[in-house]
C-alpha cells in the first residue's frame, strides 16, 4: 500500500485556460483519451460526431459550443493521478475561471497558431502570474494555416515577459503539416493516420540526421526547412531550466493538433516530468505542506442541479494537505461546526464516483446541503487553519428579473438564490423588500442567458429581463438629436405620447415657450444632430426627451452647461417640483447647480476628494471651496445665488 507521500507525489493538478475557441476543452478531451478515462473523443460542437466533450456537459454547452461553466475532470496515466479544471474561456465567465484557478497547481495556455495571444489569453495570464504557477503553453491548431512559429514565441516574450522553451518545433502547417520534432529525443514523429481525432494517433519516430528517411517522410524542402529551424532554435533560445519553469519565469513551448490529436501524447507526457506535485498554500497563519498528516481543503465552486433527477447541490473542494477519509469528522472553520462531508466523490464533469479517500491536490465533490459559501475552508479539527479569500469581481451589467407565473415564486426564490451561490450571479434586493422581482448583476452579458435557461430547465420557472438601462434617464453635455421634428425627437421613446404629455415635459425644460416661436412649432426640422438649434435649446430638448422616459434614475451630465445661470435654476426648479419619485444625479462644472443638492462629492483624478453638503463644503479648505470662490467672483454673483437659494436643485 502506498505511502501518504507517495500518494501525493504522483498527484498532478492542472487548469486549461484559453481565449475562446483556441481548443482548450478540444485538448481537454484528448488528455482524456490517452489517459484511457474515455475510448472515444467527443467534439465541442458536436457535428462530424454523435459526441459531445465530456466537459461541456451542461446541455446549454452542448447547443452554444461554449464553455459556460468549469469542469472537473480526474484519471490515471502513467503512474501518475491527474486533476484537470477545464474552465469557460469567454470573458462573460471569467469570474468562475479565475476562482478555479485558485484550485490549480499549475496552468495549461492553449493558443490558436493562427491568431497568437488574444485578449482573454492577456487576463489570465496575468492571474498565473499573481499566483507565481508553471505556465506551459499549447499552440494548437497547427493542422490548419498558421502563423511563423518563431513569431509567435517572440510575441509570447514580449507580451508576458517571461522566456520560452520549444520543447518540439512543428514541421509545417496546414495541409502540409507533417508533425513534430522533439528537441529532447532528437527525432521526428511523423503522423501517418487521421481518425478526425476520436483514437489514440500511431506516430513513426526518425532520427534526424537520417536524411534519406526524412525526405521520404517530408520532401527534401520541409526535410531542409526543418534542420535550419533547429539549428537557429538550438543557437538562440533560453535554455531550459526546471526551477525558472516552476516559478513561472520560463514556460515550456509545445506544438500541435487537439482536433487530430498531433503533439497530444508528447505534450502529457513531457508536461508530467515538467510540473510538480501539489503546492504549499498560504493561510492566515502561514503556510500548509501539502505533506502534513492533517486533512485541509477550501472550496472553491458550488454547482448546483448536477443530478437533475436528485436536484442535488455540490461543493467542489481542493484538498490541500494530508489524506481525506470518508465519514471521518472535520471542522468547518467559517461556521466553527464539526461535519462528515456526505457522499465524497470523484469526478469526470457531470459522472460521479462516490471515494473513500483522497489526497492532497486531489479535487472532490461533496453534497452541500445549504451550508457552504465559495472560499470556506474545512479541516482536520486539530488544525484549525483558514486559507485565504477567493477574489469576488464586482458585477458590470445589471437587469430586472421577475417570474412570469407568480405561483412559481417557492422555485424562482430557490433557483435565484442557488444561483447565486455557486458565485455566478449577484443578487441586490431593496431593504425589507421582497424576492418577486429582484436586480441581478453580473460580470458578462452572457451569464443572463445562463440565468434564463438554467431558471427554466432546472427550476421549472420562467422569467421576465428588463434591462437596468431603461430604468436610466441620461442627457450628455453634447446631446444628440435626430433629423427629424422637434416634436419626434422629444417622443422618440413614447412615439404614441398625447402632446400634452410632450409640451408639460418640454416646460418643465423650459424650451416650450422657444419651440412655440418657431413658425413651424413642434413640427419644425432640426436637422442632422439638431445643427439648427442653439447649444441651449439641444440640450433643453435632450432634457424634455429624457422626461417622457419616465425613468427613476436620471442623470444630468453636464447637460446644463449651455443654458445661462437662470434657465439653469427654473429647470433645476421644475424638475424638483416634478420629479419627486426619481433620483437625479447632477454633474458639473458649476457650483450654483449643485449648491442645493443633498449630497455632492468632488472628484478629483477619478477619486473622491470631498464630500458632505454646500454649506459644510464651503466652511473648510479644499477644492469646492477654490472653484466656489473663483465663480463667485464674477459680476453675475448675486444673480447665481439668488437664482441657486431661490429655485433650488437635486
Amino acid at each position: 500500500m502506498a505511502s501518504l507521500k507517495e500518494e501525493i507525489s504522483r498527484r498532478r493538478t492542472f487548469a486549461i485556460i484559453s481565449h475562446p475557441d483556441a481548443g482548450k476543452t478540444t485538448l481537454t478531451e484528448k488528455f482524456l483519451l490517452y489517459g484511457g478515462a474515455i475510448q472515444l473523443a467527443g467534439s465541442v460542437k458536436g457535428k462530424k460526431t454523435a459526441r459531445h466533450a465530456v466537459s461541456d456537459w451542461m446541455e446549454i454547452e452542448k447547443q452554444r459550443g461554449i464553455s459556460v461553466t468549469s469542469s472537473v475532470m480526474q484519471f490515471e496515466y502513467q503512474g501518475y493521478c491527474i486533476n484537470i479544471l477545464d474552465t469557460p474561456g469567454h470573458q462573460d465567465f471569467s469570474e468562475d475561471t479565475y476562482r478555479t484557478l485558485m484550485a490549480a497547481d499549475s496552468a495549461v495556455m492553449v493558443i490558436d497558431a493562427a491568431k497568437g495571444i488574444e485578449p482573454q489569453t492577456r487576463k489570465l495570464f496575468k492571474v498565473c502570474a499573481m499566483r507565481d504557477i508553471p505556465i506551459f503553453t499549447f499552440i494548437n491548431k497547427l493542422d490548419r494555416e498558421a502563423r511563423n512559429p518563431f513569431d509567435l514565441l517572440e510575441e509570447l516574450e514580449k507580451e508576458f515577459g517571461i522566456g520560452t522553451y520549444p520543447v518540439n518545433w512543428p514541421i509545417g502547417c496546414g495541409v502540409d503539416f507533417k508533425g513534430v520534432f522533439d528537441r529532447d529525443r532528437r527525432e521526428i514523429l511523423a503522423f501517418n493516420e487521421f481518425h478526425n481525432g476520436q483514437n489514440k494517433l500511431a506516430t513513426i519516430e526518425c532520427d534526424i540526421t537520417d536524411t534519406a528517411r526524412l525526405d521520404e517522410l517530408l520532401g527534401p524542402y520541409q526535410r531542409q526547412a526543418l534542420v535550419d529551424d533547429i539549428e537557429l532554435l538550438d543557437g538562440a533560445s533560453y535554455e531550459f531550466d526546471l526551477e525558472k519553469v516552476r516559478h513561472g519565469k520560463l514556460s515550456p513551448v509545445f506544438f500541435g493538433s487537439a482536433l487530430t490529436n498531433f503533439g497530444v501524447e508528447t505534450f502529457l507526457e513531457n508536461f508530467l516530468k515538467m510540473t510538480t506535485p501539489p503546492l504549499p498554500r498560504k493561510t492566515a497563519d502561514g503556510v500548509v505542506d501539502p505533506f502534513d498528516e492533517g486533512f485541509s481543503a477550501f472550496v472553491f465552486k458550488i454547482q448546483a442541479n448536477m443530478n437533475k433527477n436528485h436536484r442535488d447541490r455540490i461543493a467542489f473542494m481542493r484538498i490541500c494537505s494530508g489524506k481525506f477519509q470518508k465519514d471521518t469528522e472535520y471542522l468547518h472553520v467559517q461556521e466553527g461546526k464539526r461535519i462528515k462531508l456526505a457522499q465524497p466523490q470523484q469526478m469526470m464533469a457531470e459522472n460521479r464516483e462516490i471515494i473513500e479517500e483522497a489526497y492532497a491536490g486531489d479535487i472532490i465533490g461533496v453534497f452541500d446541503p445549504g451550508i457552504f459559501s465559495i472560499g470556506d475552508t474545512v479541516c482536520d479539527p486539530k488544525m484549525k487553519v483558514q486559507f485565504e479569500g477567493i477574489p469576488t469581481f464586482a458585477p458590470e451589467h445589471f437587469a430586472a428579473i421577475e417570474q412570469v407565473d407568480t405561483l412559481k415564486r417557492k422555485q424562482f426564490v430557490k433557483g435565484i438564490t442557488q444561483i447565486a451561490q455557486e458565485g455566478a450571479i449577484q443578487i441586490f434586493t431593496e431593504p425589507g423588500g421582497g424576492m418577486e422581482r429582484v436586480i441581478v448583476g453580473v460580470v458578462g452579458v452572457l451569464q443572463f442567458e445562463v440565468l434564463e435557461y438554467r431558471l427554466k430547465n432546472e427550476y421549472g420557472v420562467d422569467i421576465r429581463r428588463s434591462d437596468l438601462r431603461r430604468h436610466i434617464g441620461l442627457v450628455l453635455q453634447e446631446p444628440f438629436l435626430f433629423s427629424q421634428t422637434i416634436g419626434e425627437n422629444i417622443r422618440a421613446v413614447r412615439p404614441d405620447a398625447p402632446e400634452d404629455a410632450m409640451r408639460r415635459a418640454a416646460a418643465i425644460a423650459c424650451v416650450d415657450e422657444a419651440v412655440t416661436s418657431f413658425p413651424e412649432g413642434y413640427d419644425t426640422i432640426v436637422g442632422e444632430r439638431g445643427v439648427t438649434l442653439s447649444g441651449g435649446q439641444k440640450q433643453r430638448v435632450a432634457i424634455a426627451r429624457m422626461l417622457m422616459q419616465q425613468a427613476p434614475i436620471m442623470v444630468f451630465d453636464d447637460s446644463l452647461s449651455a443654458v445661462d445661470a437662470e434657465t439653469d435654476a427654473k429647470i433645476r426648479a421644475a424638475l424638483r417640483d416634478t420629479l419627486h419619485s426619481a433620483t437625479v444625479l447632477l454633474i458639473s462644472h458649476r457650483v450654483t447647480t449643485l449648491m442645493q443638492a443633498d449630497r455632492i462629492l468632488v472628484l478629483d483624478g477619478g477619486r473622491v476628494a470631498e464630500l458632505g453638503i454646500h454649506a459644510q463644503l464651503v466652511e473648510k479648505p479644499g477644492i469646492y471651496r477654490d472653484i466656489y470662490h473663483i465663480q463667485m467672483q464674477s459680476a453675475d454673483r448675486a444673480l447665481l445665488e439668488e437664482g441657486g437659494s431661490k429655485h433650488g436643485g437635486h
